[in-house]
């Protein structure tokens, strides 16, 4: 994955500032399951892969829990093969599944067989979410990398300087990110605890020092978040990404931000203590951050207006992101920042979702040859073609987004959770909303070139239409669509077994 500064020389990217329309029928009260359109001529040629999230219970892999089943399928709509696990997979180069069920990693083969396993034994670590399979350039091997959140205790919260106004902090919970070897040891691990400042208690190493505000620390999170004190699952990180070639993890929160943190200077290789000790220190601190600059005292927070039955997001740009990725070199974009922004936390009047692109080089209105703090790029007034219609306030977007999508109505594509995107090797984007089961791809004009909607229920039915069903109905977290010379396929047959059915 080609990520870095020199990735986006030559690289012109509009700033499309306009909502981009989507003629799709994934919101009426009555909709087709399966493929409901495809351009030819201009969708991205290849396979799409995604994994029902269902209710019933039991796993062939030996684990209580959901039972999810992984489909790859063709440009038709039609399944080539399918796999007995989910749990937000993803196909390895080796042609093998890899995917997270019931708090254990699998490497499954194209036949279903385990091939490799990991579970997180440690009582006080949770995994949820995402995981990452990467090459770990200093290691020379493949390794994996999850989120988890890890339990702290009162007394841990009050001596990293929370407010005990706000505790007990029984049940606390703040996440990490943790990197194991193939052989399922801990070689690496990343924790917010070690990365806190507040401004509540002088006597705490983490205080942020006379005359000095929070404001001064970018790169540290504040231990006392307005209105959002430390608890059980307290930032709840539901994405990340690795790159190869800066050697750097990216993770987001739902609250609304993005953080990007530095793994090659905090890795020592055979030496895991030594690495857990270097990502606590002054060299594991965040490089980037984007989405609510509020949180660090240099932007605006949302707000109700002085009428009230109206709102402002302030500086805050995003909200419950749900998939986050540096888009690969070769790809239009390359070394940008593609993320699925829910934005039910946006406090918009009438919220929606959206696909940002953003570049975290950009600063002073060009590229930089490192991260810019995004307040520091500064913004521009955004305002809807049609406020009356869209009951749209101006707003301030980001310098650093340079393409955005969403769907001029905003009952055409939202998502309150889960979803994902994918830039494609054509400039054609994917994206899948997960709470109506709805993937599609636009073109960069934000055309649609190929729509389907999943037949599959959370209960496990497989229904030809859907009338009026709540959110979550047919749920899929994630899709990605694979070219047909992707290394996965080499030797593979690939054939037609028709729709989804029972």
């Amino acid at each position: 994955m080609g990520r870095g500064p020199h990735a986006l020389m030559g690289v012109t990217v509009l700033l499309m500032l306009i909502f981009m329309g989507v003629n799709g029928r994934a919101e009426t009260l009555y909709r087709e399951t399966g493929l409901n359109y495809w351009d030819r001529e201009r969708a991205y040629n290849g396979y799409t892969l995604f994994a029902s999230q269902s209710n019933t219970t039991g796993s062939v892999y030996g684990t209580a829990g959901n039972s999810e089943t992984t489909y790859l399928l063709d440009m038709e709509g039609n399944v080539v093969h399918k796999w007995n696990i989910g749990g937000n997979s993803r196909l390895l180069d080796n042609g093998n599944l890899f995917a997270r069920e019931d708090g254990a990693f699998f490497e499954v083969d194209w036949n279903g067989n385990v091939v490799w396993s990991y579970k997180d034994s440690r009582e006080n670590y949770t995994p949820h979410h995402d995981y990452v399979r990467a090459f770990n350039p200093k290691l020379g091997e493949y390794t994996t990398f999850y989120i988890a959140n890890r339990d702290v205790t009162h007394k841990e919260c009050i001596a990293l300087g929370c407010d005990p106004k706000n505790g007990p902090y029984d049940g606390a919970q703040v996440d990490t990110i943790v990197e194991v070897d193939m052989e399922g040891n801990i070689i690496w691990e990343w924790r917010f605890i070690d990365h806190l400042i507040q401004d509540i208690d002088p006597t705490k190493e983490n205080y942020v020092g006379e005359g000095k505000a929070i404001a001064d620390y970018p790169h540290r999170l504040n231990a006392n978040l307005p209105g959002r004190p430390i608890r059980r699952d307290w930032l709840h990180l539901n994405a990340m990404d690795y790159n190869e070639q800066l050697d750097h993890v990216m993770f987001d929160t739902v609250q609304g931000e993005v953080y990007i943190i530095d793994h090659g200077n905090t890795f020592v290789v055979g030496d895991p203590a030594a690495s857990i000790q270097l990502a606590a220190g002054a060299k594991g601190d965040l490089l980037y951050r984007f989405g609510d600059p509020a949180r660090y005292g240099q932007g605006d927070p949302p707000s109700i207006l002085d009428d009230w039955t109206r709102s402002t997001p302030g500086h805050k740009q995003i909200g419950g992101v749900h998939d986050i990725q540096w888009i690969d070199q070769g790809l239009p974009g390359a070394g940008h920042i593609l993320m699925f922004n829910n934005a039910q936390y946006l406090h918009e009047r009438m919220p929606q979702s959206y696909v940002f692109e953003v570049n975290p080089y950009r600063g002073d209105g060009k590229n930089m040859d490192a991260y810019v703090n995004p307040p520091d790029a500064g913004y521009v007034v955004w305002e809807s073609d049609n406020p009356r219609n869209t009951h749209k306030e101006p707003k301030n977007l980001s310098n650093q987004i340079v393409w955005m999508y969403a769907s001029k109505s905003g009952q055409n594509f939202f998502s309150h959770i889960g979803s994902s995107t994918q830039r494609l090797p054509n400039g054609n984007t994917l994206i899948c909303a997960d709470t109506e089961g709805h993937i599609f791809e636009v073109t960069m004009e934000g055309e649609l070139v190929w729509e389907y909607i999943n037949p599959v229920t959370a209960e496990g039915e497989i229904v030809d239409s859907i009338i009026d069903a709540p959110p979550m109905y047919n749920p899929v977290f994630r899709a990605l669509r694979y070219g047909g010379d992707h290394p996965a396929f080499a030797s593979k047959e690939l054939i037609s077994r028709g729709p989804i059915s029972n």
